[in-house]
């Protein structure tokens, strides 16, 4: 494995781009070959890429964050890692299925307003169809009947002796 094996005092850090083997810590000191070196406040970098190209050629694995600085420095080309330390990884790992959790529900929500927006659709055009189909009605023609006047009383001898016969009942 060619990863970053850390030197350096407290508070300084440099590291050896090292070939170890996988089983190995990387600060067991222990180290295969040396292929170069990375001080990341200095940002002084020294590449072996012959001895990389090398190892990576005998089976040798890179770890993405030297892939990265490979990258960077020419030896390979390629876009770059996204790399997430196993420390950050463990501690957002809640926060990240909770997020993933969210999206999903928001996606199904999504595909169900769909649905019904297509139904809503199908029922609108359904009945379009029907109204284009159907005949149109005629409306009917109301004929207005004729304003009748109050007609005038006529007073005949037999409608006064009805009129008696009532007053004189009360």
């Amino acid at each position: 494995m060619i990863r970053f094996q850390r030197i350096g005092r407290k508070n300084d850090p440099a590291f050896r781009i090292a070939v170890l083997e996988k089983t190995s810590g990387p600060k067991a000191g222990k180290y295969v070959d040396l292929a170069g070196s990375y001080n990341p406040k200095t940002k002084a970098t020294t590449v072996q890429g012959d001895k990389i190209k090398a190892w990576v050629a005998k089976g040798a694995q890179v770890s993405p964050t030297v892939m990265n600085l490979l990258i960077k420095e020419g030896v390979y080309e390629g876009t770059k890692n996204a790399v997430v330390s196993k420390k950050n990884l463990e501690k957002n790992k809640a926060k990240n299925e909770a997020a993933a959790a969210a999206v999903i529900a928001a996606e199904e929500a999504a595909k169900v307003a769909a649905k019904e927006a297509a139904e809503a659709a199908k029922v609108v055009e359904a009945e379009a169809k029907a109204a284009a189909e159907a005949p149109a009605e005629e409306t009917p023609v109301v004929e207005e009947a004729p304003v009748e006047t109050a007609a005038e009383e006529v007073v005949t001898p037999a409608t006064e002796e009805v009129a008696a016969e009532e007053a004189a009942a009360e």
